[in-house]
């Protein structure tokens, strides 16, 4: 799974970080986009799915989701991170991370990816 996939971000994600993304190269389709805000998270978790994307949020429903999928057997991909935790973490820390990512010949293995947001 090296390499470069298609995101969809949740309202959650901030617009910095999804500019830098963008900035960067990704394609990245924003939720609030599609659906407008307060957007239900199991319509944006099929969403990705079926259109092959990959959502990235920072909302714990959107992790419960996944448990739900995984148990269920259904595929998805997630890349998750803990809002509260990371709320302050610089820009170009996530940019970095989602770059790390890329570059892992395992992502993806377990459908969840945690974005390794470590100073």
């Amino acid at each position: 799974m090296a390499g470069r996939f298609p995101l969809l971000t949740d309202e959650n994600v901030s617009a910095p970080v999804i500019e830098g993304l963008a900035a960067r190269g990704w394609d990245v389709l924003r939720a609030i986009e599609l659906f407008g805000q307060k957007s239900i998270d199991d319509t944006i978790f099929a969403y990705a799915a079926e259109h092959g994307r990959v959502l990235a949020s920072s909302d714990t429903d959107c992790l419960a989701i996944a448990h739900g999928w995984f148990q269920a057997g259904r595929f998805f991909r997630l890349i998750y991170w803990h809002q509260g935790r990371h709320q302050h973490t610089p820009v170009a820390l996530f940019l970095d991370a989602f770059e790390a990512l890329t570059a892992s010949a395992d992502a993806f293995a377990a459908c969840v990816e945690y974005l390794k947001l470590d100073r």
